[in-house]
């Protein structure tokens, strides 16, 4: 999963050391805090919480000190439902590990401010999504 976080941190062009959490739990877990804080009490494969305000890989404001961790610009978190992604990958037909680095990807997608609300912003993540995947060679079977 960091090699996943690395590569498209170089290809969006984030120009600082950059730092994410990324946290793995069961499916319990990830549903209490989809409830908690999106008042959706279902399961969910992964969920995200930006710090910064950015829009398609853009920085909505300039990051100063206050968003700095460590000498890191802390983009957020990131939380992955384990069992969800095994599932997804059995039903998909391709390894655990590529499932795992899929969703860490899109939650990162997410901080980095992509959506897929629509059609053509759901293109543009989707294919960004592709091509990282592509470069680290975990590709859809």
């Amino acid at each position: 999963m960091t090699n996943v976080v690395k590569t498209a941190l170089r290809i969006e062009n984030i120009e600082y050391p950059s730092l994410v959490s990324i946290l793995l739990v069961e499916n319990e877990e990830i549903q209490r805090i989809n409830r908690e804080y999106r008042n959706k009490d279902c399961v969910t494969d992964v969920l995200s919480f930006p710090m910064l305000e950015m829009k398609d890989g853009k920085f909505a404001v300039k990051p100063d000190e206050l968003d700095m961790e460590d000498g890191k610009l802390f983009l957020g978190d990131i939380v992955v439902s384990v069992p969800k992604a095994i599932e997804q990958a059995n039903e998909y037909g391709h390894e655990n590990e590529r499932e795992l680095a899929f969703l860490t990807l899109h939650g990162l997608m997410h901080l980095l401010g992509y959506d897929h609300e629509s059609p053509p912003d759901s293109e543009i993540m989707e294919k960004k999504q592709e091509q990282i995947l592509s470069d680290i060679g975990l590709t859809r079977n």
